[in-house]
C-alpha cells in the first residue's frame, strides 16, 4: 500500500493509540505520579518495536525513565535522533477544564486533554510516521535513534548525563525535535531559532524576623517595598532593560532576515486575542514578531512575601523574594549576562537589606542556517503533507537540549513543530488540532523516507 493511502486508512486506530498514551497521568513534577511516569514509559517502549526499532531499553535515571530505541543501523544510511519528552504538567486548576486533563475527548477538530500538543501527541506523530514506514516498505528507510524523556517539564536533570556516557552511540546526522508549534494554522512551519535563557531568584532580607509595623514601621526597612522598586529599575519606559551592557553583544538581524520575518502570515489580532489583554507591550522601535523571536528580554514570573493568609496581620516582612528570567538572543552568553543582571540588582539595593542571588538554569540561543538541504526536505515533506506552504520561523522559547546537541555533535537540528500558540500547552483544555495531528504524521514520514537520498550540506 502507498504510504499516505496508508496512514489515511489509519486515522482511526491512530486517534485511539493516541487517547490511551494520553489517559496515563505522567506528571513528572509530583512524587504520587512516579508509578504512572514508569507507566508511561513502558507504553512509550512497546510503541518503538512496531516503529521499526530493533533495540528498546528503558534507562533508569535518578528521577524517572528514558526511553531509547534504535533501528538497525546501516553504515550506508544517514542517521537521525529523534528526541521528544513523555512527561507532563499537572493539570490544576482542575475547575477550569471542560474535560478532565485525562480523558481525552474530540470537539470541533481538536483533541483535548493534557500532553495532547506539549508533547505526547506531537512525539506520538513521529512513532505513527516511523510505523507506517515500516509497515509499508517493511524496513525504515533511514537509520533511527530514538530518545525519549521524562523529566522535560522538570528541567532535564538527567538527560544530558545520558548523552555524554552514550556520546559514540548517538552519533548521526541530524536531530529531529517535535516540541514547537506551527506560525497559526494552516501554516506548516520549521523553527530554525530559539531564545536562550537565564533563570534567577533572589531573596531580599532586612530584619531577623517579621516585626509588628506600627511598632516598627517608618524605621525598619521593609523588603517587599524595597523589592518593588528594584524591579520596576530593571526597565525604562521603553521596556528595554537597564541591566549595563545587556544589548552589547546581540546579533544584528540582516535587513533580509527582518524582512522576511515581518512577511510571514502571521496575524496579530489573533496574537492580541490569545492574549487576552487590553493592549500589547513591547520594546520601542521592533515589531511584535521581533520582540517575540529576536530581542532579548527580563521578565517577572513571580514575587512574594510577607503575609497572604485571609485577614489582616500587620507586618514588616523579614523577607521578599522574586523569580524572573531574562530570554537571550544569538550573540548573548548566559554566564556574562548572569553577572551582569546580578551586579545590577545589587547595585539596586539599598544598605538596609541583604540579597541571596541565585541563578537556577541556563541555556544558550541558537539559530541555524535554514538554506541547508535537510531544511529545505523539511519543507518540502510539510508542504506535500499539508498540501499548503511552509514556512521557516523563530521561537521566543527555549529548548536547552537543541543547543547541546549542535555544539557537542555539530550536526543540523531540524525542529518540526505541529502545535498551535492557542493551543493552551501547560494550562486547562490544552488541545491540538486533528489537522495538524494527521498532517504531521505524513509530513514526519514524508521527510524521513527524503532523508534516504542524504542529508549532507
Amino acid at each position: 500500500m502507498d504510504l499516505l493511502q496508508y496512514i489515511d486508512s489509519h486515522r482511526e486506530e491512530h486517534l485511539n493509540d493516541l487517547k490511551e498514551f494520553l489517559r496515563i497521568p505522567s506528571v513528572s513534577t509530583k512524587t504520587e505520579h512516579k508509578a504512572d511516569i514508569e507507566r508511561a514509559a513502558q507504553w512509550l517502549s512497546r510503541q518503538l518495536k512496531p516503529a521499526g526499532m530493533e533495540k528498546v531499553e528503558i534507562v533508569s535515571t535518578k528521577m524517572h525513565p528514558l526511553v531509547y530505541g534504535e533501528s538497525p543501523q546501516r553504515p550506508d544510511r544517514p542517521t537521525v535522533v529523534f528526541y521528544g519528552h513523555y512527561d507532563v504538567q499537572p493539570p490544576e486548576p482542575l475547575e477550569l477544564w471542560t474535560s478532565p486533563p485525562f480523558e481525552p475527548e474530540v470537539r470541533k477538530g481538536n483533541l483535548y486533554g493534557r500532553g495532547t500538543a506539549d508533547d505526547k501527541g506531537q512525539v506520538h506523530i513521529h512513532m505513527k510516521a516511523l510505523e507506517a514506514l515500516q509497515k509499508t516498505q517493511g524496513e525504515l528507510p533511514i537509520n533511527v535513534k530514538v530518545m525519549i524523556e521524562g523529566e522535560e517539564e522538570v528541567g532535564s536533570a538527567n538527560l544530558w548525563d545520558f548523552v555524554q556516557k552514550n556520546r559514540g552511540r548517538l552519533k548521526a546526522d541530524a536531530l529531529v525535535v517535535s516540541d514547537t508549534s506551527m506560525l497559526g494554522p494552516g501554516v506548516p512551519s520549521i523553527t530554525y531559532g530559539l531564545r536562550g535563557l537565564n533563570y534567577f531568584q533572589v531573596e531580599i532580607t532586612g530584619a531577623k524576623q517579621d516585626l509588628h509595623s506600627g511598632v516598627f514601621g517608618g524605621a525598619a526597612p521593609n523588603p517587599i517595598t524595597i523589592l518593588a522598586e528594584m524591579i520596576a529599575k530593571l526597565h525604562d519606559k521603553n521596556l528595554r532593560v537597564t541591566v549595563p551592557g545587556f544589548y552589547d553583544d546581540v546579533a544584528k538581524l540582516s535587513k533580509a532576515e527582518r524582512k522576511a520575518l515581518n512577511a510571514l502570515p502571521w496575524n496579530e489580532k489573533e496574537f492580541r486575542k490569545t492574549v487576552g489583554s487590553p493592549a500589547l507591550a513591547g520594546e520601542a522601535g521592533y515589531t511584535i514578531v521581533e520582540s517575540l523571536w529576536c530581542r532579548p528580554t527580563l521578565e517577572l514570573n513571580g514575587i512574594w512575601g510577607g503575609y497572604l493568609g485571609e485577614g489582616s496581620k500587620t507586618v514588616i516582612p523579614a523577607k521578599a523574594h522574586a523569580k524572573f528570567s531574562t530570554r537571550l538572543v544569538p550573540g548573548q552568553d548566559p554566564v556574562k549576562i548572569a553577572k551582569q543582571v546580578e551586579r545590577h540588582v545589587r547595585q539596586l539595593l539599598p544598605k538596609t537589606v541583604k540579597c541571596r542571588f541565585e541563578v537556577l538554569s541556563q541555556s544558550k540561543p541558537w539559530v541555524a542556517p535554514h538554506a541547508h538541504p535537510i531544511f529545505l526536505k523539511a519543507r518540502e515533506a510539510l508542504e506535500r503533507g499539508f498540501r499548503k506552504k511552509a514556512v521557516f520561523i523563530r521561537e521566543g522559547g527555549s529548548i536547552p537540549f537543541v543547543t547541546q546537541m549542535h555544539d557537542t555533535f555539530d550536526i543540523p537540528c531540524v525542529l518540526l513543530g505541529f502545535g498551535l500558540p492557542d493551543e493552551n500547552a501547560h494550562a486547562p483544555d490544552e488541545h491540538l488540532s486533528l489537522e495538524n495531528y494527521y498532517g504531521g504524521i505524513k509530513s514526519v514520514a514524508l521527510f524521513y523516507e527524503s532523508l534516504a537520498r542524504g542529508v549532507a550540506g
